[in-house]
């Protein structure tokens, strides 16, 4: 982190509150970058699992919730939804200056100390009870829960709409995010994309022949779409994540499919580096993924829809900036299919170099600087209390 970036807010109270703890992933990711502005700042969360996050976020001092203590927790978490709110307004934290939320769940609705400013990151509004709430327990989803949620779901709902009000900024972490912001809360909020650490993936002289998916084998990542395709088309596709998901999406694959399960972020760059091309079939609130995938040089095959579409450059682009990869507009994998085509027809027109110099614009370091400006306007423009 530059000396810029924390400029001003060495002497400030912070605390930091995120949904839970218990892997890195983009939302993860993006606390590791306020762990930086805020070093000495304790962070509150739902649930910890010792080991499950990086260490510089275990470095501070954690403090979960009651639901740490509860049957099964580690495995079954999500499980508590409903006690979600409980437990997030049970949190009791110290003085400060700042509340610093990452959330995409109930994070947000942490009550702040008194005299306190409190800042929202949201990834998006509370994913299971608004938009996504048909991909985790609609038709063919959630077991059990599919038929408990329906009783639940209105008072959650409620519950995420009144907290808004204890939030002084919200930040978004995409523009798609922001309208969704705007329409659940009716509040406006500042677009800031989250941080990608671009400097680790770069170009290589010649890729290979296969597709690329790096995700969580979950429904609403749509990874079943990249297998059918690519399986219909006889393409090499490789599969790197786990998930609930795997034993349906192999069931589905051909021989040009090969799952490769967890990776480390070691051998990350080179699968991204050696692709033909990256596929991100589902719709997401920003996608790290595509950023990757370009910093290394490679083309992305995109839905047109969500996040995707502030990332990814398609032809004909308005700005006039070259294109970085194609969209497909259904979630259909012919529509998919025939999307890899295009782009294999035109695959030579993609510059490696100018594809990484498109994604740096994301990079870590533009958002400490991005986040570290905007808390200090906050803190200095906020109102006595």
């Amino acid at each position: 982190m530059s000396v810029d970036a924390a400029q001003g807010l060495a002497g400030v109270r912070a605390v930091l509150a995120h949904d839970w703890l218990t892997g890195m992933r983009g939302g993860e990711k993006v606390l590791e970058a306020f762990c930086r502005l805020f070093p000495q700042a304790p962070i509150y969360t739902l649930l910890h699992l010792p080991g499950k996050v990086s260490g510089l976020i275990e470095s501070h001092a954690i403090r979960p919730s009651v639901l740490q203590r509860m049957p099964a927790v580690a495995r079954r978490y999500r499980y508590y939804l409903p006690l979600f709110p409980l437990a997030v307004e049970r949190l009791r934290l110290p003085p400060a200056d700042l509340v610093l939320s990452s959330s995409h769940c109930a994070a947000k609705g942490v009550r702040a100390p008194a005299g306190a400013l409190h800042v929202s990151y949201v990834h998006t509004p509370m994913r299971y009870v608004w938009d996504m709430y048909d991909s985790y327990f609609g038709p063919g989803r959630g077991g059990l829960a599919r038929y408990v949620m329906p009783i639940f779901r209105g008072g959650l709902q409620r519950w995420d709409v009144r907290t808004a009000a204890g939030v002084d900024h919200f930040i978004a972490n995409s523009a798609h995010v922001a309208r969704r912001i705007q329409r659940h809360y009716g509040r406006e909020s500042t677009v800031i994309h989250p941080p990608v650490d671009t400097e680790r993936f770069a170009p290589v002289e010649k890729a290979e022949d296969y597709y690329l998916v790096v995700s969580a084998l979950v429904p609403y990542k749509r990874v079943d779409l990249a297998v059918k395709a690519c399986t219909a088309l006889g393409r090499r596709l490789k599969v790197v994540g786990t998930g609930p998901e795997e034993s349906r999406l192999k069931s589905l694959a051909g021989p040009s499919v090969e799952f490769l399960g967890w990776q480390p972020d070691g051998a990350l760059p080179a699968l991204y580096a050696k692709a033909r091309a990256f596929i991100f079939p589902g719709e997401e609130d920003f996608g790290i993924t595509p950023v990757e995938a370009m910093a290394a040089g490679r083309p992305v095959v995109a839905l047109g829809r969500g996040g995707a579409l502030e990332t990814v450059v398609g032809p004909g682009d308005a700005q006039g900036r070259a294109a970085t990869g194609r969209f497909f507009a259904s979630q259909e994998a012919e529509a998919l299919a025939a999307a890899l085509l295009d782009l294999e027809a035109e695959l030579d027109s993609f510059d490696p170099a100018a594809l990484a110099r498109h994604a740096a614009g994301f990079d870590t370091a533009l958002f400490l600087e991005r986040m570290a400006a905007f808390l200090r306007k906050a803190l200095a423009e906020r109102p006595a209390r």
